[in-house]
């Protein structure tokens, strides 16, 4: 994934949804059984990586499938491919299949019965035992009970950490709680003052999707994976929310957050502490060849309270999948369930995928499956990523997450961070906002 998809993962699409349900019997020509042979439509993400991925599976897939074939086209993307998506909806011109789904969108959709609930489909159990998923799945189940969107990659998040200056103040491998980081932020203002800990302008920005790669990198870890808000319900831990907030008080506090515009703060070695995704890797090796794993950074798991397990430490997984749409009829839906059986009965496909995308399949097995193992010796860098896989959750399943992501910044995250609010009052005043929005 390139970086600026990061921002285009989670932007909420224009349109409304509280339609789209009535035009799911619409216009069901886009895939069709003719001469024994039913075709399904399949949007590919607008990633030119993923339409090679998805066009050569489906063609290998109609080899030995004649029975079956798979149109693959790349989705529109204009304003947003989730505007695409709900317009296409709205026509009655949805594809029987497509990627690019995050959790938040699908709740919309799935709200507005756009989408087919995938447990439903015939083999579904089958398809999460031969992709060996079945704990990363868990994390993905709806607040109705039902499973939307089948994640084809997780990227895991973890914190990057300049080993070289923690070298400096005396450390060889990053801190994991929150005692043991703040006294690396007093080592670290008493030897270099000019240094902070987190140097990141979207610390102190509302803007909804940061808060995936801050406050839910924090939260996922010190409540392990708790759901913050399920159906209509604000369902957020207080005590372990003002744990995290109280942490960050304590790093502003120490004059070890910065918040202002900087040119690359982390690689400049101005900051030495921040979210990196596995996308990054691939981004540092052409543009800072002088980062290196192990030599000059580190990568690390959220650090925690103090007393909890450093080990299976939970965090927050950049994520999105497959969905099949409701409008699909069913000899479309039997044809879908059959192509994704296929897709994923052979780790060699998610092989193909890791290599043309570097985004890791999601998948139970990566660190322990053969058929990876060369991969993950040629590329060290992205193990960490595969190993946090199972534990890593993702974006809540809320059609409303952009609003609620957005108060959490606004009222409790950013006022925090720039030593405005304490965390008391930060908290409740984020959950009486949020409470009220899923009213």
């Amino acid at each position: 994934m390139k970086i600026k998809k990061v921002a285009s993962l989670v932007l909420a699409a224009s349109l409304t949804v509280s339609g789209l349900a009535a035009c799911n019997n619409g216009d069901k020509s886009n895939g069709s059984t003719k001469d024994g042979v039913t075709t399904i439509e399949f949007w590919a993400a607008p990633n030119p990586t993923q339409q090679v991925y998805w066009k050569e599976v489906a063609e290998e897939f109609t080899k030995e499938n004649p029975d079956i074939k798979v149109n693959v086209s790349p989705m529109k993307e204009s304003p947003t491919s989730e505007a695409g998506i709900q317009s296409a909806i709205a026509g009655g011109s949805a594809p029987t299949m497509s990627e690019n789904i995050n959790r938040g969108f699908a709740a919309q959709l799935s709200e507005s019965k756009a989408l087919l609930p995938l447990d439903e489909l015939e083999g579904w159990n089958e398809i999460k035992k031969n992709r060996n998923m079945e704990d990363t799945m868990k994390g993905w189940e709806f607040a109705d009970g039902h499973q939307y969107v089948l994640p084809i990659y997780s990227n895991a998040m973890l914190f990057g950490w300049r080993l070289d200056v923690l070298k400096e103040l005396g450390y060889n491998e990053p801190p994991k709680t929150y005692s043991e980081m703040l006294e690396v932020a007093k080592k670290l203002k008493e030897k270099h003052p000019d240094k902070y800990v987190w140097a990141k302008p979207d610390l102190a920005d509302p803007t909804a999707w940061k808060r995936w790669f801050d406050f839910f990198m924090l939260y996922n870890a010190a409540s392990d994976g708790n759901k913050f808000v399920e159906g209509t319900e604000f369902t957020g831990d207080k005590k372990v929310g003002e744990q995290v907030l109280g942490f960050v008080e304590e790093l502003q506090k120490a004059d070890a957050l910065m918040t202002r515009q900087s040119k690359d703060p982390f690689e400049s070695g101005l900051g030495i502490f921040t979210d990196i995704g596995p996308w990054t890797i691939s981004y540092w090796a052409d543009k800072f060849p002088e980062m290196k794993l192990n030599e000059t950074y580190a990568l690390a798991l959220p650090p925690v309270p103090d007393g909890m397990d450093t080990e299976n430490v939970k965090t927050f997984a950049d994520t999105k999948g497959i969905v099949v749409y409701a409008s699909a009829t069913k000899e479309q839906q039997k044809a879908a369930s059959e192509f994704i059986k296929w897709v994923y009965s052979n780790p060699e496909n998610d092989l193909k995928w890791l290599e043309k995308t570097n985004l890791p399949p999601a998948r139970d097995d990566l660190t322990t499956n053969d058929t990876f193992k060369s991969f993950f010796e040629n590329n060290p860098a992205l193990q960490p990523y595969a190993a946090a896989v199972p534990n890593a959750i993702p974006p809540m399943d809320n059609s409303k997450y952009n609003d609620i992501q957005t108060y959490i910044g606004q009222h409790a995250f950013n006022p925090v961070v720039k030593g405005e609010k304490d965390p008391k009052a930060a908290w409740k005043d984020m959950q009486e906002a949020i409470e009220g929005a899923l009213k």
